[in-house]
């Protein structure tokens, strides 16, 4: 790595420990410190903030004063976009790092405000930097305790276990062979004793006398005494003589199994939070598991709004096509959720309401509504529900105008998407899928760069999520990446992370990797 990419690197840490920092601090004032988690704590610590808020008690709600409106107009759909210049929070050269008051966005729906009115570019002060807001969302998840159920083993796939795998027994649990051939005792040549051998599940427990060959089966157990087994094909029978020579040097042990040779009973075969997929399937069987004690996938309602979309059909009239509820359903069973029907509420702020307080899931996720339009009805319905803000909108593009919220009385967490198709992948990446992932008590997928074989412009503030292909060692930029676009991403195995202002060509950059570009998580409904 060269010098210049090695101090790149370094800013990167540096920025990376400062928002750990104040995600500790954001989950202590909600009232979920992460060291009360399932989920051990990664030791960053941080200092207390200055002057901070009374601590928010679990259930509990502030007084604190909001920081605004979402945003002045533009698209319903998208949001509008801030004045180029405008200064992002965290961005370099912004001024102190953002509080948790910040991080939370506005605080708690419901409070009156006593200041002006909010600034053209409130929004744009109030967005969390994406890193920080992706923490946030998997902190939260891992906050609450995990439940856990017993799962016959098929039913238990893409599940994630919440007991460990022991060993119960010794496996194999005795000698057995490895090949089909003969069970020798001794030296040879071996007198071939009569009969039809040793077969799987029907091996005999007598003595085989030194000098002796018996006939013997793959997985068969092995008689008491036995030296090695001789593979048919290196074998060779005189039946004259009812001798057996081998055709090749016999070592003792050779192609036998040995009794606890994978393991002894006793050894932890797999940890706590190991997802289940099929050879973890075929492994505990083995072991001699009957069912699986694993976490509920989390429950998912998807709430599509919008008047102007259309179920079936061409587009037409002013009238577009749904694409998200299509597309939620499937991608969230992919990350291991069990995902209701989407409902379609249209443009109806009582609809929206009434599906919000009605909802048992662990996670609801909104299409469309988050901006400040005449018909972006889910801020006023958070706030008069008294729903606790977390995330009010994200430094990245597309999909800046994204939300994250807890739902008050210990109800389920919200994620709002934008209502642009590439804006809405942008949130279910940053917010819905950490947040999924801590719920589930899913392990962190390994962070990974690739060089990137195209320059990238970049947003001058702002964070960007470009749709990639791996090749050649790297991965290529795809084109047809406006936020209201999916035809990049329907040819994406990934997105790129590209920091403001862009990289150069052969700059590596962080990865994000799309559920089915892998082989986990194995769930049903994966299209792996």
């Amino acid at each position: 790595m060269t010098a210049q990419g090695r101090e790149a690197r370094a800013a990167e840490e540096e920025r990376a420990a400062e928002e750990e920092r104040a995600v500790e601090q954001a989950l202590a004032i909600v009232g979920h410190q992460p060291g009360a988690t399932h989920s051990p704590s990664d030791g960053s610590g941080g200092a207390a903030p200055a002057s901070p808020p009374t601590p928010v008690q679990p259930g509990e709600r502030t007084n604190a004063t909001p920081g605004g409106s979402p945003g002045p107009g533009g698209s319903r759909r998208q949001g509008s976009s801030p004045a180029p210049g405008s200064p992002a929070q965290g961005a370099p050269g912004s001024g102190p790092s953002s509080g948790p008051s910040t991080l939370h966005g506005a605080p708690t729906h419901g409070s009156r405000s006593s200041g002006s009115p909010a600034s053209p570019h409130a929004h744009r002060a109030r967005a969390t930097p994406w890193s920080r807001a992706r923490a946030l969302a998997e902190r939260l998840g891992r906050s609450a305790p995990l439940a856990a159920h017993r799962l016959p083993l098929d039913r238990a796939l893409g599940h994630v276990l919440a007991e460990a795998v022991v060993a119960l027994t010794d496996l194999p649990s005795f000698d057995t062979s490895a090949m089909d051939g003969w069970v020798v005792a001794g030296p040879g040549p071996w007198t071939v004793r009569e009969g039809e051998g040793l077969l799987a599940g029907r091996g005999s427990s007598e003595r085989l006398p030194d000098g002796h060959a018996l006939r013997i089966a793959t997985g068969a157990r092995l008689p008491a005494d036995a030296t090695a087994v001789i593979r048919s094909e290196h074998a060779h029978c005189d039946e004259a003589k009812g001798l057996l020579h081998a055709t090749r040097e016999v070592v003792t042990g050779q192609d036998i199994r040995p009794r606890g040779q994978e393991c002894r009973s006793g050894d932890e075969l797999l940890p706590v939070g190991t997802v289940v997929t099929p050879p973890v399937l075929g492994l505990a069987a083995a072991a001699g598991y009957d069912a699986l004690v694993a976490v509920p996938r989390p429950r998912v309602d998807v709430f599509v709004l919008g008047d102007e979309l259309l179920t079936a059909g061409l587009p037409r009239e002013g009238l577009i096509r749904d694409a998200l509820g299509p597309m939620l359903a499937p991608w969230l069973r992919a990350l291991g959720a069990e995902v209701a029907d989407p409902r379609r509420l249209g443009d109806d702020a009582g609809a929206l309401r009434q599906a919000l307080v009605s909802s048992d899931a662990d996670l609801i996720l909104t299409t469309g509504g988050t901006a400040a339009g005449p018909v972006d009805h889910v801020h006023p319905v958070l706030a008069e529900i008294g729903a606790e803000l977390l995330v009010d909108g994200v430094a990245v593009r597309p999909g800046h105008p994204m939300l994250l919220a807890r739902l008050p009385e210990g109800g389920p967490c919200l994620v709002g998407l934008p209502g642009n198709p590439l804006a809405a992948v942008s949130g279910l990446l940053t917010l819905a899928e950490p947040l999924l992932r801590g719920i589930a008590g899913r392990p962190a997928p390994e962070r990974y760069r690739a060089p990137v074989h195209e320059e990238v412009h970049g947003h001058p503030h702002d964070t960007r999520l470009i749709p990639v292909v791996h090749r050649d060692e790297g991965v290529v930029p795809l084109h047809y990446n406006g936020p209201a676009m999916l035809r990049g991403i329907a040819a994406a195995d990934g997105l790129a992370v590209v920091p403001p202002d862009g990289v150069r060509s052969g700059t590596e950059v962080e990865i994000l990797d799309l559920p089915w570009a892998s082989a986990s998580p194995w769930t049903e409904g994966c299209f792996t």
